[in-house]
């Protein structure tokens, strides 16, 4: 089994990276081979079979026909450029977002050799009028750029398995929370900052009011279920191969009592309650009454708590 991440250098990345090393199989079989690939060098990762890294710019057909090679089995397609960095810079995230999926995905039809494809798409591509409760039916309506790129991405992934070309599936990822590592672009950067900065004694801004609700995993659950998804059995899937990532609801204030239970309260001490009119401008769109019935009929789960959240960052990632 010959395993491709792109986004490899990319805090999930480099968790399905270890995981996979851990599991040492996939899809039933042993992995042979795994090839981390991303915009800058990514890190590698010890592993008891073959481990290579590359860079790839998912924009540049050339680059990408250099990583996606015809003995690969399984490709994670996770490279991206996130909300508010697609908002600001159109152009790049049309670029990276849009004609990036588009070139691996035309790589793998050039090929012939029908991988699997795993696909990060995003709950911003729900939105606008849309009715409550969303989930993998509902049609996507994106109130920003990023989410119509992923929403494009997801329709092609369909496509492109109904044709032959791949054997695809497309998971709408919660906000991952608690993201290890700096702060990134995303407009949902602050429901992972506002618990790690202060669990490392530093400040952190809130710029939403503490009611704030929204739909969150773990980074360990969101890759447990990446490799869940790659195994699943494509009559499982059915003619429809996008689906909701399972996640949990939950409020700002819920997620800080969550952190208080689990640490004590000096951390919470630590947030600032800034209101900041440009992401809040942002995810007044966003929904959080979401359902994700058909992944969790095939296996796939959301955290039980976010205490487990809170607990998962303090074993896994807390310098």
């Amino acid at each position: 089994m010959n395993i491709l991440i792109i986004g490899g250098g990319g805090v999930i990345g480099q968790k399905l990276a270890s995981a996979l090393a851990a599991n040492g199989t996939l899809r039933g079989q042993p992995i042979t081979r795994l090839t981390l690939a991303d915009i800058n060098d990514p890190a590698s990762v010890d592993a008891s079979f073959e481990v290579t890294t590359t860079r790839c710019d998912i924009a540049d057909p050339a680059s990408v026909a250099q990583a996606v090679t015809a003995d690969i089995d399984v490709i994670y397609l996770l490279a991206a450029i996130v909300s508010s960095h697609a908002e600001e810079d159109f152009d790049a995230g049309m670029k990276i977002n849009l004609f990036g999926t588009y070139n691996v995905l035309e790589r793998c039809r050039s090929l012939g050799t029908k991988p699997v494809v795993i696909f990060t798409s995003s709950i911003a591509i729900y939105g606008g009028e849309a009715v409550d409760p969303l989930g993998d039916h509902s049609y996507p309506n994106p109130q920003t750029s990023y989410g119509t790129q992923k929403a494009i991405g997801e329709t092609l992934i369909n496509d492109y398995t109904r044709k032959g070309y791949i054997d695809g599936r497309a998971f709408r990822l919660p906000t991952i929370s608690v993201r290890p590592g700096k702060p990134n672009r995303a407009a949902s950067g602050f429901m992972s900052s506002i618990f790690r900065e202060p669990l490392n004694g530093q400040p952190a801004i809130c710029p939403v009011a503490s009611d704030f609700e929204h739909y969150y995993l773990s980074p360990r659950k969101c890759v447990e279920n990446l490799v869940k998804g790659a195994n699943l059995a494509a009559a499982d899937l059915g003619q429809n191969r996008v689906m909701q990532m399972p996640g949990r609801t939950w409020s700002i204030q819920q997620m800080i009592d969550a952190m208080t239970a689990v640490t004590g309260p000096q951390a919470a001490t630590l947030i600032d309650w800034t209101p900041q009119s440009d992401v809040q401008r942002i995810v007044s769109g966003w929904r959080w009454d979401i359902h994700a019935d058909k992944a969790e009929r095939l296996g796939l789960t959301a955290d039980d708590s976010y205490e487990d959240n809170i607990r998962h960052y303090m074993t896994d990632d807390k310098p």
